[in-house]
C-alpha cells in the first residue's frame, strides 16, 4: 500500500507541474509590457478631449513619469531607434508611411511608452514640425504645447506649438 501512495502523490504532482507550465506558457504572451500598459492610459488621458483645445503642459496628460520624448521620422531604420534611445526592446516597428506615428518615452533609460501606427488606427496624430534628422527629442521638464483639432475623421491632430 505503501508504494501505491507513493506513485499517486509522484502523478498528482506531476500532474500540478505540468497545470502550472501550461498556465505559464498560456498567460506568458498575453501579459502587456510597461510601453503597452501606458500607451493604453494615455490614450485614455487623450480621450477625454472632445473638442479643439490647446493643452499647455503635456506632461500633465501624461499618465506616467517620463524624461524624455522621442519623435522618429517615417522610415527611420530600428537600429538607428536603438541607437538614438539608447535601448533596445522588443515589439518596435519600422513606419512605412509619412502619416504615421513613431513616439517613444524613456524613464531612467528605460522606454515606459511606445505610440507607433497610423492615425485611422489609434485616432490621434502628432505632428512636430520640422526635424533636423531623423528625430525630435523633449525633455520632460520642458513644456511641451500643442494646438488640438479634431478631424472629420474623429482623429486629434496634436500640432506642436514652438515658442
Amino acid at each position: 500500500m505503501g508504494i501505491f501512495l507513493k506513485k499517486k502523490n509522484a502523478l498528482l504532482w506531476t500532474i500540478l507541474i505540468g497545470i502550472v507550465v501550461t498556465i505559464i506558457f498560456i498567460v506568458g504572451p498575453f501579459k502587456k509590457d510597461i510601453w503597452d500598459i501606458n500607451a493604453s492610459k494615455l490614450e485614455d488621458s487623450i480621450d477625454s478631449i472632445s473638442g479643439p483645445t490647446i493643452i499647455n503642459d503635456f506632461s500633465k496628460w501624461t499618465p506616467f513619469e517620463w524624461d524624455t520624448l522621442y519623435s522618429f521620422t517615417p522610415y527611420t531604420a530600428k537600429e538607428n531607434i536603438y541607437k538614438v534611445v539608447g535601448y533596445k526592446w522588443d515589439n518596435i516597428s519600422e513606419t512605412v508611411n509619412e502619416n504615421m506615428n513613431q513616439i517613444v518615452f524613456v524613464k531612467d533609460g528605460k522606454v515606459v511608452c511606445y505610440l507607433y501606427g497610423y492615425p485611422k488606427n489609434n485616432n490621434f496624430s502628432y505632428d512636430f514640425g520640422e526635424y533636423e534628422g531623423e528625430y525630435i527629442s523633449f525633455n520632460s521638464q520642458q513644456k511641451l504645447s500643442f494646438d488640438i483639432t479634431i478631424g472629420a475623421d474623429g482623429i486629434k491632430y496634436f500640432n506642436y506649438i514652438n515658442d
